[in-house]
């Protein structure tokens, strides 16, 4: 796979970044972060995202290179260059010498770029003000057609994958938001630990995280909403935020510019900082931003998702999906992502298989887990997995359900929850206990990573205590029941040849059972899942 700024330049990959290599004989290479001052240090990864090893033990964003299948090496002039995610430092004998990654957003000239913003609102934002003429990075992915090459970006086949170079991107780039400080406040100094116990469960302390981002801006009541452009929304970010463009390739190869003009009449995709983020890379992916889509999914939006997790191809970086009322705090459509090297807890729930439709997807139920949900994930294609799954959010929100949704293992499962916290906030059915923790369970809390606000809730993290939390957020057996039927009945109309779908269900209810009363009904306490009311239900994250 070539890129194009590098020209003829041979690329092997390096299996190991965190090891000392001989690479030509007279050359000891080692790479490490830039934020790293002390000398040289081997280190074992420890299983914990962004940083490696657990902060309590000295983690650092340089075990980040592990994570994400190391960097890329290069030769040119008899001198041979590491290539990672931030800056490297090439060990030649006892000469050091440090080179800037290539993948820098900012080697524009500085005149022209200055002149560009001075005729804009002086915020340099995404805006019509401010847009003209301004370019960004482009990482133009391979949009793939037919199986047998999807297998290969999924990971399937038993081949070498290629160099990990969106990690790299990803990683390489948000390094550089994070060092000249467009930040909130910095994710790498909280305290994180896996919690002893069966689940595993991932605590985090990060005070006053709550108190740092921006508030709801809507009705939790209500998961569909029209875009308003008066509020916060993404159009409204500096530009610097913006790590990179993110579009299918017109001639069907990967391809990266590091500096690409914005198509303002083609809305384009991009991928930005989350500048409150939960963990080290942590990122936006905001499709078609120009669009102003609100936070609602649709079958291209929810098929980028996964090109993005399939592409990066690594284990770690998962994406996530937040509904209106299940905790997204911007109706601005937009995923996040970041990495995180440890199973989270539902990834481990064993499940049960429900069925399996024509096409191969295979739809189960989470077992065993305190929140209920299911699992998606095979398909003869990833279009149509990623089909299915976003005709089931679809009907979710359409049904005033909220819900939320994960992304794991490189695009081959899927995980829907729908949920209900928001409304027993709303009813005064949350104990106070709980309620004092000022913990929203939105996908993160819900798949297992707790971000806690208070020291006292991260010293006491128990099993119990995150299984107790997550279990408000569940929805009744019954209400789950219902939720399910209507899930299939739609899938079923929408495709030929899987009524069994739907009679794939538990005896009650059977759909294709129920009188039109029935049915009414059905839907009248699934709208249950959000409270008719007023703006008094907003809730502050």
């Amino acid at each position: 796979m070539g890129f194009p700024f590098w020209g003829n330049t041979q690329v092997r990959q390096i299996v190991d970044i965190t090891a000392i290599h001989r690479v030509y004989r007279p050359l000891l290479i080692h790479a490490r972060s830039v934020r790293r001052k002390s000398c040289v240090i081997e280190r074992n990864p420890a299983p914990h995202g962004g940083r490696g090893a657990l902060p309590s033990e000295g983690g650092s964003p340089s075990d980040l290179l592990f994570l994400a299948g190391g960097g890329v090496i290069t030769r040119k002039n008899n001198l041979v260059v590491v290539v990672v995610f931030f800056v490297v430092d090439v060990v030649v004998l006892c000469g050091i010498k440090r080179v800037p990654t290539v993948v820098s957003n900012y080697q524009k000239d500085e005149t022209e770029e200055t002149a560009r913003r001075s005729s804009g609102c002086g915020k340099n934002c995404l805006r019509s003000c401010c847009i003209p003429g301004a370019k960004l990075p482009l990482y133009a992915f391979r949009k793939l057609n037919n199986i047998e090459s999807e297998k290969v970006v999924l990971g399937i086949e038993n081949k070498d994958p290629p160099v990990a170079f969106l990690d790299s991107l990803i990683l390489g780039e948000w390094e550089d938001r994070m060092q000249r400080g467009l930040f909130r406040y910095d994710v790498t100094a909280c305290e994180t630990k896996v919690i002893p116990g069966e689940y595993g469960f991932i605590a985090q302390l990060n005070e006053g995280r709550h108190l740092k981002k921006r508030p709801t801006e809507f009705r939790v009541d209500k998961v569909l909403q029209p875009f308003d452009g008066n509020k916060f929304n993404f159009t409204k970010v500096g530009q610097e935020e913006v790590l990179f463009q993110f579009e299918a390739s017109e001639d069907g190869e990967v391809q990266f510019y590091p500096s690409a003009p914005i198509d303002v009449e083609n809305s384009p995709s991009v991928v930005a900082i989350n500048v409150s983020p939960i963990e080290y890379g942590h990122v936006l992916l905001i499709p078609r931003i120009l669009e102003c889509l609100p936070q609602r999914i649709d079958r291209e939006s929810f098929l980028l998702a996964l090109y993005m997790t399939a592409e990066a191809g690594n284990p770690y970086f998962r994406l996530g999906y937040n509904s209106l009322g299940a905790f997204a705090t911007i109706n601005h459509l937009h995923f996040q992502a970041y990495y995180l090297a440890v199973p989270f807890p539902i990834e481990k729930a064993p499940t049960k298989k429900i069925t399996t439709l024509y096409d191969e997807v295979t739809i189960s139920e989470l077992l065993s887990y305190p929140v209920r949900g299911l699992v998606f994930e095979g398909g003869n294609t990833l279009q149509a997995l990623s089909d299915t799954v976003s005709d089931a959010c679809i009907c979710l929100q359409e049904n005033n359900i909220p819900y939320n949704v994960l992304i794991s293992d490189c695009g081959k499962r899927i995980f829907l929850v729908p949920q209900c916290y928001a409304e027993k906030q709303a009813l005064g059915e949350v104990s106070p206990e709980l309620l004092d923790t000022q913990v929203n369970p939105a996908v993160w809390e819900i798949s297992g990573h707790m971000v806690l606000k208070r020291r006292k809730d991260y010293d006491e993290a128990s099993d119990e205590n995150a299984w107790r939390l997550l279990a408000e957020v569940s929805l009744s057996d019954e209400r789950f029941r219902e939720v399910n039927a209507l899930i299939f009945e739609v899938i079923a109309s929408g495709k030929d040849g899987i009524e069994h779908a739907a009679k794939s269900l538990p005896k009650e209810p059977d759909t294709k059972a129920e009188s039109t009363e029935e049915e009414s009904a059905i839907t009248k306490t699934s709208h249950r899942a959000m409270v008719g009311g007023t703006q008094e239900c907003v809730v502050l994250q």
